[in-house]
C-alpha cells in the first residue's frame, strides 16, 4: 500500500515558521502520511547555535548562514537522489528561504502560521528542547510572512495535527 501521491515534480517540504508553531510535528506527521524522508532542520545547527539559544541569545544572520547552506545542501542532495524530503526549518526570513528555496522548482514552503499566545503557551509547556520562550518576541520580529510571489501554502495551527495535515495535502492539490 503506498502513501497518497504528490507531483512527481515536487521533492521537498519546508514546513517553516516561529518556535513553538508545531514544525517538527506538523512536519513528521506529514512525512508519515506521505512516505517521504524527514529531516529536523535543528539538527543541522552548529553546537555553538544549540549553545547560543539555550542560554537565551538570539542568534544573528551570520549564525544562521552556515546552518541554512548546510539544510540547502541537504536539499540538493535528495533532489539529485530522485528522493524526497520534509524538513521542519524556522526559514524565519525572505533572505533565508532564498537559499532554501532559490531556483529549486521541486520546493515547497508549508508556513504555520499561529497565534502569539496559542504559541508562547507551547513553549511554555514543552520540555528538553534547547529554545526558550523568551526568544519568542525575537523570533516574532524577525519573521518575514512568505510572500505572494514565494511557493508558500499559509496554514493555521489552532486545528489538530491530523487537520491540518488534511489541510496541507489538500492545498498540494494531491491526487
Amino acid at each position: 500500500m503506498s502513501g497518497p501521491a504528490i507531483s512527481s515534480a515536487l521533492h521537498a517540504l519546508i514546513v517553516m515558521g516561529v518556535a513553538g508553531s508545531g514544525k517538527t510535528t506538523v512536519a513528521e506527521a506529514l512525512a508519515k502520511r506521505i512516505r517521504w524522508a524527514f529531516k529536523d532542520g535543528d539538527a543541522f545547527h552548529p553546537q555553538s547555535n544549540v549553545e547560543k539559544m539555550r542560554s537565551g541569545q538570539p542568534l544573528t544572520d551570520d549564525d544562521r548562514w552556515p546552518w541554512l547552506r548546510a539544510i540547502a545542501a541537504e536539499i540538493d542532495r535528495v533532489i539529485a537522489a530522485g528522493g524526497h524530503v520534509i524538513i521542519a526549518c524556522s526559514a524565519l526570513k525572505r533572505a533565508y528561504r532564498e537559499i532554501l528555496v532559490g531556483p529549486r522548482a521541486g520546493v515547497c514552503l508549508i508556513y504555520l502560521k499561529g497565534d502569539r499566545g496559542l504559541i508562547l503557551h507551547r513553549l511554555q509547556a514543552r520540555r528538553g528542547h534547547f529554545m526558550p520562550p523568551q526568544l519568542l518576541d525575537s523570533q516574532f520580529s524577525t519573521l518575514e510572512e512568505p510572500g505572494a510571489d514565494e511557493r508558500a501554502i499559509a496554514v493555521n495551527i489552532d486545528a489538530p495535527i491530523e487537520a491540518i495535515v488534511d489541510e496541507v495535502l489538500r492545498r498540494l492539490a494531491i491526487n
